[in-house]
């Protein structure tokens, strides 16, 4: 069978709700991922084969297939085609797995994989809420709350359920959401976002364009403090959850170009990584966020490998809980997770932080000289995707 490589990554900085990103239209803002994948690489565009684009807010501006849509707002010819994805937040992580799956099976030898998320233009939730208080009903049905009786389905309980079964507490919580802070400052002052981050022109919600150019995460707090984080509301009684240990509502796009040995061949390009193991799993959707956890242990035992061959780990943060939960459960080595912070300090754009973790994940493997990488999340319904990648 066909490799995988990535041979490039980018990113946008991700813009806090309502801020420096929020004028832009999210199928504009992935065309300009698009675009800047083509101006790095430096191919024929009409070379691209497809275009698989996460999304989970698909609904307003973000409707209609807004792969396609991010095509024919960028410059590729129309004769590339695109499709959209929602795998909840891993749903750009499952775009480039269904990407290395396509040049892996030779049906296709260069796609882009991407994904993007206007939180500030279609709010969390909006595709089931809008229908739901218009009458149009629930995505719950009733074979569902047969077999899973009790509320519907929320992460915010999922999360608070983490910190019971492993024995977390809010300060825990509190103390890695100020770690995340901290290495997200570090990182930035450093450059070491520099290479994967694309410039944008700010545009703001009211329509407002500046010269400026956006290439620093908004949702840094450089001010950040321990007491400040931990003086943050929980927001249930008897909890440990809040919005300071919780993952930030973000604006923000990221993109991976994928080919095989023939495109490689065909486009003249040095590859970044190779996709080494993809996994997949189901797992409790009423804990929902615990599934990173088995899904990381099958895939290193499908990749016959250790907790210890891995070099860097990129757990998404939506709650401090999952990735403090997957360190206990798994053994690994604190230093190696997340080492440049991770969403609770630099945002989630939930269908487009796969693809950025990917990135992030790459671009910290070649600074640092490592050679392997494995990217997990927890997703809506009690999904987790595991990809693991070798640098190049």
């Amino acid at each position: 069978m066909a490799e995988a490589f990535i041979v490039a990554a980018a990113r946008t900085a991700g813009g806090r709700k309502g801020g420096r990103m929020s004028g832009w239209h999210p199928a504009d803002l992935a065309g300009q991922v698009l675009d800047a994948l083509i101006a790095r690489t430096g191919i024929d565009p009409a070379l691209v084969e497809d275009v698989i684009m996460g999304c989970v807010g698909q609904a307003g501006e973000q409707s209609a297939n807004v792969a396609r849509n991010a095509v024919l707002a960028s410059k590729l010819p129309e004769s590339v085609p695109g499709t959209s994805v929602d795998r909840q937040c891993g749903s750009s992580q499952q775009a480039l797995q269904f990407a290395a799956q396509a040049v892996m099976s030779g049906t296709m030898d260069i796609v882009i994989a991407a994904g993007v998320e206007s939180m500030s233009r279609v709010p969390m939730g909006m595709p089931s809420s809008l229908p739901a208080k218009n009458g149009m009903g629930s995505y719950m049905s009733q074979a569902i709350h047969d077999r899973y009786p009790g509320p519907d389905f929320s992460q915010f309980l999922g999360a608070e359920m983490m910190v019971k079964k492993y024995g977390l507490t809010k300060d825990q919580l509190d103390e890695y959401a100020f770690s995340s802070h901290q290495r997200a400052i570090a990182a930035t002052k450093s450059g070491a976002f520099a290479d994967e981050i694309i410039p944008l022109p700010v545009r703001m919600a009211d329509g407002t364009v500046t010269t400026e150019m956006h290439t620093v995460d908004e949702g840094i707090r450089f001010d950040a403090s321990l007491a400040g984080i931990s003086a943050v509301k929980i927001l249930q009684e008897g909890g440990a959850i809040t919005a300071a240990n919780a993952s930030q509502i973000c604006d923000g796009s990221a993109g991976l170009l994928v080919v095989n040995e023939r495109g490689l061949k065909t486009l003249g390009l040095t590859p970044l990584a190779r996709v080494h193991h993809m996994t997949l799993i189901g797992h409790d959707p009423v804990i929902m966020l615990e599934a990173p956890l088995p899904a990381t242990e099958r895939a290193l035992k499908k990749a016959g490998m250790k907790i210890d061959d891995i070099d860097l780990f990129e757990v998404n943060e939506a709650f401090a809980s999952v990735p403090l939960a997957w360190l206990k459960a798994t053994g690994a080595d604190r230093e190696r997770l997340n080492v440049n912070g991770g969403a609770i300090a630099l945002g989630h754009p939930l269908g487009g932080s796969g693809a950025k973790l990917m990135t992030t994940l790459i671009h910290a493997l070649h600074k640092r000289g490592k050679r392997y990488g494995l990217q997990t999340m927890c997703e809506g319904g009690g999904l987790a995707n595991v990809t693991i990648v070798e640098r190049l």
